[in-house]
């Protein structure tokens, strides 16, 4: 008896990793598989057709809803005209940095090829998104949703939401995002967006004067009553937006993976690349429905006024259209501090935990000794070399042909330089490949100077870090009395306003390459970026992950690329699918019976 019960637990052990497909059997955190195909469309949102990138026909594509801890298999399919990185804004990724979606470590997918990202939701939950990352596809579409859910025994620090509502908003452009490119290849500045877009419509007519006929418009349906969960991500190309709904309170409940003190805010300034979840009650008696809206910040509003993005909230017991002007938005002539002091309100909540049991508070940041400090310093865009081009100390980066950790991979020498000065460089800016030297397991100080005119966005792929200070003025060292160093938000995208500069804390226990860029396309685009270099001195412990064995080849190693059938235009349109082990699980249940009969 003993040796049949072996031989039937033999069979479904194997039947059990077989349905996993991955390449141990052991017991392992649930997979979840999504096929993503990439491509042009025709769509028209501001009444001007144009060339659109669209995920499995959508616009915006679809969400990637998994939990914490989830390993997630995305397939990629390129069937654009042009190479494609798909690259997950705030998803850690830990010990993946393969994985990053970014010129400094992948290879593009070429055109009709494929691709399959393979990383873990680590220890993390909150609302994020994915875009495309090369040469300003993002301001085609291209972009979607990624929402990690709580495991079950972890409590959330809010009842469950009636609903889960993502708002993509962002500013749009009429020309297709190759002849933006070219303007900027020209030393052009794009200049005004056409409008703002939510969820990939343009306004409602709002206006008759600003807002042709015909256009198409998001509407979202509630139920009075209710509470509904609002995960909304700047999207967008450059322009800060505040965010409101007309008679309705936002309670901020988190912000890029923390759960943060539940406050009410009338509007919120939301910030290239940044997202936000608030709660929403629907309190208001429905005699008409209400406006959402996007506006425009920190611009001439009486030149912007066209760019601003209306949906429409509708009660099901609505009573009429909305009408009449938009709610007001906030106006800084007379004061600037208004939305710097918004910012400094946002802080972590130490009474709860997010992906782990234990509150996130009792990881007392404000204790750590900073082993490395490095000042970011921007300045208006100049001209190097007679191209036009943004720096961050003195430095434009270039993405060489060959990707960093591709390069030390195979031990080519001369690719970058390790060689990026902790303050602003003296001498005349230049362009090259210089990376940040880190030291793994360090905490690093980061201070964002920005001497623009505009307000930048700035994000750390593969991190979290804590907001500590942001005031305008020069940084000085006495500016660090100013710092929070109990409940700063943590988050992996943050502004910094013109002529002001932002403090964070970083804490370097993730090795590989790591990109910290501008979210603002254009300011990207033309070279303020850089790459931290973090290698693990530990012979044991936990470490960058290996090449993986898919990985593309190009420039110094273009010769070991094996050529890939293009799947050219007959390549699969179906909608995401969704694969966890559970559900491989009931395609054996057949199999399982049978061997059932044998006990």
């Amino acid at each position: 008896m003993a040796a049949r019960w072996s031989g039937v637990a033999a069979v479904v052990a194997a039947l059990v990793c077989a349905a996993a497909l991955v390449g141990r059997c052991s017991a392992e955190d649930p997979y979840v598989y999504y096929d993503l195909n990439v491509s042009y469309i025709t769509a028209s949102p501001l009444g001007v057709e144009k060339q659109v990138i669209a995920i499995n026909k959508q616009f915006p594509g679809p969400i990637l809803n998994v939990t914490t801890n989830w390993n997630v298999v995305v397939n990629v399919l390129n069937s654009l005209d042009e190479p494609l990185l798909i690259t997950w804004d705030g998803i850690q990724q830990r010990m993946s940095c393969w994985q990053d979606g970014v010129l400094g470590t992948n290879c593009p997918i070429p055109p009709g090829w494929n691709w399959t990202y393979h990383f873990q939701v680590k220890d993390q939950i909150g609302s994020f998104f994915y875009f495309p990352s090369l040469g300003l596809q993002r301001a085609a579409g291209g972009y979607g949703g990624i929402v990690v859910n709580n495991r079950p025994i972890i409590p959330v620090p809010f009842g469950k939401p009636d609903g889960d509502i993502n708002l993509f908003i962002g500013d749009w452009y009429n020309r297709n995002h190759t002849a933006l490119r070219k303007e900027l290849d020209d030393g052009k500045d794009l200049g005004m967006p056409d409008g703002v877009l939510m969820n990939g419509k343009g306004p409602y007519r709002y206006n008759t004067t600003l807002v042709p006929a015909g256009i198409d418009y998001e509407t979202i349906n509630v139920e009075p009553g209710k509470t509904y969960r609002f995960r909304v991500h700047n999207v967008g190309v450059s322009t800060s937006l505040n965010f409101r709904i007309q008679n309705h309170n936002l309670l901020l409940v988190e912000t890029e993976g923390t759960y943060t003190v539940q406050q009410n805010y009338t509007s919120l300034d939301i910030h290239v690349g940044q997202s936000y979840s608030f709660l929403v009650t629907m309190d208001q008696n429905a005699s008409s429905d209400y406006y959402i809206v996007a506006s425009s910040r920190f611009v001439n509003e009486s030149l912007w006024t066209r760019v601003t993005g209306v949906a429409v909230l509708h009660y099901s017991n609505s009573k009429g259209k909305a009408s009449g002007p938009l709610p007001d938005g906030p106006n800084d002539v007379y004061d600037k501090n208004w939305s710097l002091n918004q910012a400094l309100s946002i802080r972590t909540n130490l009474s709860t935990g997010a992906a782990r049991p234990n509150p996130q508070g009792s990881f007392k940041y404000g204790l750590i000794n900073v082993t490395e400090v490095y000042m970011l310093r921007n300045e208006p865009p100049v001209v190097i070399n007679g191209k036009r081009r943004t720096t961050l100390n003195g430095l434009s980066y270039s993405p060489p042909d060959t990707p960093l950790n591709l390069a030390d991979a195979y031990h080519k020498k001369g690719i970058y330089t390790l060689d990026f000065p902790t303050r602003p460089l003296d001498g005349p800016p230049r362009i090259g490949a210089s990376v940040i030297n880190a030291s793994y397991k360090g905490f690093m100080e980061i201070i964002f100077q920005n001497n623009d005119t505009k307000v930048q966005t700035y994000h750390i792929d593969g991190y979290s870090f804590y907001v500590v200070g942001m005031a305008y003025g020069e940084w000085t060292e006495d500016c660090r009395g100013q710092y929070n160093k109990w409940d700063a938000v943590s988050r992996c995208t943050t502004q910094v306003f013109p002529g002001a500069w932002t403090a964070i804390f970083v804490s370097l226990d993730n090795a590989g390459f790591w990109n910290v860029r501008a979210e603002n396309l254009d300011t990207w685009y033309l070279g303020q970026e850089v790459y931290m270099k973090l290698d693990n001195p530990e012979i044991s412990g936990d470490s960058e992950s290996p090449k993986p064995d898919n990985a593309l080849y190009c420039g110094a190693l273009q010769y070991l690329q094996k050529n890939q059938t293009s799947h050219g235009s007959n390549a699969s349109t179906s909608s995401s699918s969704i694969l966890s082990v559970g559900s491989k699980l009931l395609t054996l249940m057949p199999f399982l019976a049978l061997v059932a009969i044998f006990v």
